[in-house]
């Protein structure tokens, strides 16, 4: 039970900070990440990372990304998508490069200085949506060249991170094989498109033939979990396979219905556990002794995919203000950053001494990334 009362604190607190940041005119999203800091290990101590707690963030990112991809408009996408892969593609070379002379500088050795720009190279756009619909951004081409980013550097961070834990693990030394994941993800994107074309048209027409409430919102929800899954099984963040899953569903009639239903689950419950769970993970062991390193590293890691995404969308005709919000909207670290983290780790390619500092490196640069994004949206406006 003690879990059961942890859930219902974290609705509380989350409820009452998301309205308390939207008085001080900063986004709700800030309010529930603070309170994982606050009432979590860093502070309070209140409550702790769990297996309950995992599993009830990981469902609510991907409902987070399924409703971003219900709302998202095909169209908009496609015709972004080319700004998409440039910024993509200079918001992965920046921070890389960047990283890489930082961590020259700290004295780290050539493969980890090269994984800390493997790290800060992935972007987890699930903050950065929520603050895009918050300000009414979503359905832009900002914002539709940022969802489209996000799924070419989900696929670039992927491969990066194999042919780097196959060069360099010294773990059991049977890195992934490169060519078979490849293989998996193309296999993968030729699913989605089946699945957008004919099958989630077709379940959908099936459940609502079934004298069931709520069938076709159930259909829905197995078609999202389902993508979600099987793009974890191909090495691809879930958060993807929910995405498109969105996508499918937004292109049959239903999509009004599931939106009603599946938003209140979403955002009454597992949406606030996924913000807390990111503020969780910060702790302040080694803060203060090794601050200098963690302020430049913020810094390094905020501004190379700030300059980097923003570029990439500068160089395909996008105005200052536009590259700005585009580039704000790819700071974002989270989760992704977080699972390449703790694989590196596993594979000795990140310091011991330093583990817990690149985490406090992550969850700042999420943080200071709806702020970004905000300040961008209005300058936009």
């Amino acid at each position: 039970m003690n879990y059961i009362g942890g859930i219902a604190l974290i609705l509380f607190a989350t409820t009452i900070a998301g309205a308390l940041s939207q008085r001080i005119g900063i986004p709700s999203v800030i309010g529930q990440l603070l309170v994982g800091i606050v009432l979590g290990p860093a502070l309070l101590n209140w409550i702790r990372p769990s297996e309950l707690l995992s599993a009830g963030a990981e469902i609510g990112v991907i409902i987070l990304m399924f409703m971003a991809g219900l709302e998202s408009d095909l169209k908009l996408l496609k015709k972004y998508f080319k700004p998409a892969i440039s910024v993509a593609t200079l918001g992965v070379i920046l921070p890389m490069v960047c990283f890489y002379i930082y961590g020259v500088l700290m004295h780290q050795s050539f493969e980890r200085a090269i994984f800390w720009g493997v790290v800060f190279a992935a972007t987890s756009v699930s903050i950065s949506v929520e603050v895009l619909r918050e300000f009414g951004k979503l359905n832009t081409k900002e914002g539709a060249t940022i969802l489209g980013a996000a799924v070419v550097d989900d696929i670039m961070a992927v491969l990066i991170l194999s042919i780097f834990v196959s060069m360099f693990s010294s773990g059991n030394g049977s890195g992934p094989n490169l060519a078979l994941s490849i293989a998996e993800q193309l296999a993968y994107f030729v699913m989605v498109y089946v699945v957008i074309r004919w099958i989630a048209p077709f379940l959908i027409r099936l459940f609502e033939q079934l004298p069931v409430p709520q069938a076709v919102p159930i259909m829905s929800l197995i078609i999202c979990l389902g993508m979600a899954y099987l793009a974890d099984l191909t090495g691809l963040s879930a958060v993807i396979g929910a995405f498109f899953a969105g996508i499918a569903v937004a292109q049959t009639h239903a999509k009004e219905e599931v939106e009603t239903n599946i938003s209140p689950i979403g955002y009454a419950f597992f949406v606030p556990i996924f913000f807390v769970s990111v503020g969780l993970e910060m702790r302040f062991d080694h803060f203060w002794s090794n601050l200098l390193l963690i302020i430049g590293m913020t810094i390094v890691a905020v501004l190379s995919k700030l300059i980097g995404g923003g570029l990439g969308a500068r160089l395909l005709g996008f105005s200052f203000n536009s590259a700005y919000v585009v580039g704000a909207g790819m700071v974002s670290r989270g989760e992704m950053a977080l699972i390449i983290a703790q694989i590196g780790y596993q594979a000795k390619l990140l310091a011991p001494e330093l583990y817990s500092e690149l985490i406090v490196v992550i969850i700042l640069s999420t943080v200071i990334a709806p702020l970004l994004l905000k300040h961008a949206i209005a300058r936009l406006e």
